[in-house]
């Protein structure tokens, strides 16, 4: 695999002959999803989508874990460059709850459905822990390959105090019932679960990982590109007249109703005091040492 280009926080490489991959590159930081890393995914999709050799695009994450969700340390730049930007809500800043529900909108509801409706196919390749923000990057892919030490866990409800992560197709990927459970405990999902409730295709062995899903991916790209495009838009709108975007549109909501009872609470727009403490203690320092603002979100 030969890369293409260096990034700051993924790396872009050519795969395979028809085959991008977007790699994820914060091991040390198991992949947490923060500015930089978030536009610099959008920068490599809006790449891959706008290259005609291009036919099947896979995201991946370096390291043990694919990835651990927002990134909640505070480092790295609070906003974009406006260059960068694809909303038009305006500035990450702002009176009252405005900045945080822009930047919200942004980089986790709207860019992750910007992803979702990629036009060409697009393969998420899974090892490892994937916690609360980590499961939007793997839902926003078509096809979901795991190995079998993957689990994923939704903790938003059950500790932070907001009703599920930003992009929310909870009900979509697991059906009401096992959504519903999930998220009241907080408690993991194992791979072969998620597969048996049809949010994974396939669960291969950890060394196995990355051949399989090159393998699908280039079973894929040897087809026409313009039926796989036709065939996933298709699929997409079906899900989507079935209500999919207006039931996200209202959970995003509540999940901003989340956030602004936790301020007036807490003064954090999420519920620190039931975080495990390595992370709590983390997120006190930011804010006692100012590095947490206006506009920050969570």
């Amino acid at each position: 695999m030969e890369p293409a280009k260096r990034y700051e926080q993924i790396v872009y490489e050519t795969a395979a002959p028809n085959v991008a991959r977007i790699v994820m590159n914060r091991p040390e930081k198991l992949n947490a999803q923060g500015m930089v890393m978030t536009y610099e995914i959008d920068a490599a999709f809006k790449r891959a989508c706008n290259d005609p050799s291009v036919h099947v695009i896979i995201l991946a994450g370096a390291g043990k874990h694919f990835n651990a969700g927002h990134d909640l340390s505070f480092d790295g730049p609070a906003a974009p460059d406006e260059a960068d930007k694809v909303g038009l809500w305006g500035p990450f800043e702002g009176e009252g709850w405005e900045g945080s529900y822009a930047r919200e909108k942004e980089i986790y509801l709207d860019i992750t459905e910007r992803w979702r409706n990629a036009p060409k196919p697009t393969i998420a390749e899974v090892q490892g822990a994937v916690v609360a923000g980590g499961n939007m990057l793997v839902w926003a892919c078509d096809l979901i390959i795991c190995s079998e030490d993957a689990r994923f866990r939704d903790n938003t409800a059950s500790e932070m105090g907001v009703p599920g992560v930003e992009f929310f197709q909870h009900p979509y990927e697991l059906g009401t019932r096992k959504a519903k459970e999930w998220l009241f405990t907080g408690d993991w999902l194992t791979a072969r679960e998620a597969e048996r409730r049809g949010m994974v295709n396939h669960v291969v062995s950890t060394d196995q990982l990355t051949k399989i899903t090159l393998e699908l991916a280039a079973k894929i790209a040897a087809n026409n590109p313009f039926a796989m495009r036709l065939a996933k838009e298709a699929i997409n709108r079906g899900q989507d007249l079935m209500g999919r975007k207006h039931a996200m549109d209202a959970a995003f909501s509540l999940h901003q109703i989340g956030h602004l009872q936790n301020m007036l609470v807490n003064g954090f727009p999420i519920d620190i005091s039931r975080l495990h403490a390595p992370v709590r203690e983390a997120l006190e320092a930011a804010v006692a040492s100012g590095k947490y603002g206006k506009g920050t979100g969570a």
